[in-house]
């Protein structure tokens, strides 16, 4: 989202050209695109909630239809409104909703529909869905941001745009949690007491296959293996 607008002509080239490396557009077609990011943090994945639920501490002002980060609100309930108010002249207040929540389970998942900036303008539905597990550092966190649709724009050239902004909006919580941490090849989340010793099989028993966690996409796996080639931000094709 672009302060009073949106990415247009020569504000889009710009943004393109000042593209991270990094950048990662894990899929895409004609039709829409796929953009993930990842983030470790040594907060507690309840921190992370709160966190969550006040973007006016985090959510880029850059990114903003108003230019000022404290007009931003989340109503963190589904149905709920993540906002922002837009004073006018005169003391006449005007609002523009973001996303919409459609999924909250605090401490685990986030998920938000809503054309985030210059695809609010467009025939296209997006989705951000926000993941925590515990980590024995703190906490993991995943955004994943699925756009699909009709829009005017091609969509070679706004996916690395917004995949720029999502991630900048990652990296933000994870500052204002007390910065992004380096991934760890071993670090895998905390299950408990019961996941730190595991019975051995008993000679000639089968193993059965390992049973996904509950509440846990496939995705977030990625994370939890490591993804430190970015700095922990960046994830690869969800399985």
């Amino acid at each position: 989202m672009k302060r009073r607008g949106c990415f247009t002509g020569a504000s889009l080239a710009v943004v393109l050209l000042a593209l991270p490396v990094q950048a990662k557009v894990i899929d895409q077609s004609e039709i829409g695109f796929t953009v993930a990011h990842t983030a470790q943090v040594a907060a507690t994945p309840e921190d992370v909630w709160k966190m969550l639920r006040t973007p006016e501490k985090w959510w880029s002002k850059e990114h903003s239809w108003s230019g000022d980060a404290a007009n931003f609100w989340l109503d963190s309930q589904a149905g709920g409104c993540f906002c922002e108010k837009l004073p006018g002249d005169g003391g006449a207040m005007g609002s523009v909703q973001h996303a919409r929540i459609v999924f909250a389970k605090p401490g685990e998942m986030m998920r938000l529909s809503g054309a985030f900036g210059p695809l609010q303008g467009e025939a296209v539905t997006g989705t951000l869905t926000i993941q925590i597990k515990k980590t024995g550092a703190g906490a993991a966190i995943r955004f994943d941001y699925v756009v699909g649709g009709y829009m005017r724009f091609k969509v070679a050239d706004i996916a690395p745009g917004v995949d720029k902004v999502i991630g900048e909006q990652l990296r933000g919580l994870a500052a204002a949690l007390g910065g992004n941490l380096p991934v760890a090849q071993d670090d895998k989340a905390d299950d408990g007491p019961a996941a730190e010793a595991a019975p051995a099989d008993a000679p000639g028993e089968a193993k059965e296959p390992a049973k996904d966690e509950p509440g846990l996409d496939d995705a977030m796996a990625d994370l939890l293996k490591g993804d430190s080639a970015a700095g922990g931000e960046s994830a690869e094709k969800p399985r």
